[in-house]
């Protein structure tokens, strides 16, 4: 049986996302330690997102998600919803940018400003609302798409792009969807528009879902190829992945919508 040291250890070490995770919880802490105070529950959903995108890339979990798609799946609905949903809704930006030295709150003015700025205006257009959506919802259908994850699987180096355009987008996707207080560089969107973003990634995700659980055929065989982690029939493994693919990414829209309500209420309670 495996130990729990075992486990832990990286199934395929990747030093980028190792060092992206350290210095994420490090610098979060430092901000504290500098008199950031983020709250108690801000914190904790923080360290959660940033631990969970950990465990599913750099433990042995990764091994499963490289010969089970199901795995696979769950993996992904870390890494692009749960994990970065839970980073965003922290709203880690105060407690960056108290954990930065003085004089790196103010490289933009220096040299690198037109840098700065080229790279403000390539995060607005991310972050229009039609776009941002259309990407959160088109990196699944083209991850998913059977040639495409064929390739990727077989490769470790598409398979680490692909998970870093997961994490990556689910994190400008969701920072769009929770950003209040003035803490983003975009124009901040009114709650019906962010409720009317989650509503419309809504039914495409669920249709691949629905698609994949119900298909009559296995569409990717290249767990075929390279063996499955338990003995599960393809068709199984399918279907939980596709029920993976299609409810729990989708209430993830529904949970967003409600928290969207509750930032509302809470501000007009404090104009009142």
């Amino acid at each position: 049986m495996m130990t729990l040291i075992e486990w832990l250890r990286p199934w395929e070490p990747s030093a980028p996302v190792f060092i992206a995770c350290v210095l994420a919880v490090v610098i979060y802490v430092t901000g504290m330690l500098r008199g950031a105070t983020p709250g108690f529950w801000s914190a904790l959903s923080y360290f959660v997102g940033v631990g969970l995108i950990y465990l599913v890339t750099q433990t042995h979990y990764d091994y499963y998600s490289q010969y089970l798609f199901s795995a696979h799946r769950l993996q992904h609905l870390i890494l692009h919803h749960l994990g970065p949903f839970l980073i965003a809704l922290a709203m880690p930006t105060s407690v960056f940018a108290t954990a930065m030295p003085v004089a790196w709150r103010r490289w933009p003015a220096g040299r690198l400003a037109p840098v700065f700025h080229v790279l403000k205006l390539g995060y607005r257009m991310l972050q229009q609302p039609f776009i941002a959506g259309f990407l959160f919802v088109g990196l699944i259908y083209f991850w998913l798409t059977p040639e495409i994850h064929f390739d990727a699987m077989l490769s470790v180096d598409r398979y680490w792009f692909m998970n870093w355009t997961m994490a990556v987008d689910g994190l400008l996707f969701w920072w769009l969807i929770f950003e209040r207080g003035g803490q983003g560089v975009t124009p901040r969107l009114s709650p019906g528009k962010r409720i009317l973003v989650l509503a419309l990634i809504m039914p495409p995700q669920i249709a691949l879902g629905a698609y994949i659980t119900f298909s009559d055929q296995n569409l990717f065989e290249i767990y075929d190829v390279c063996g499955r982690a338990f003995p599960i029939s393809p068709m199984l493994d399918q279907q939980i992945g596709g029920l993976i693919t299609w409810i729990p990414a989708a209430m993830m829209s529904v949970i967003a919508a409600v928290i969207v309500l509750a930032f509302r209420l809470e501000r007009d309670d404090e104009r009142r």
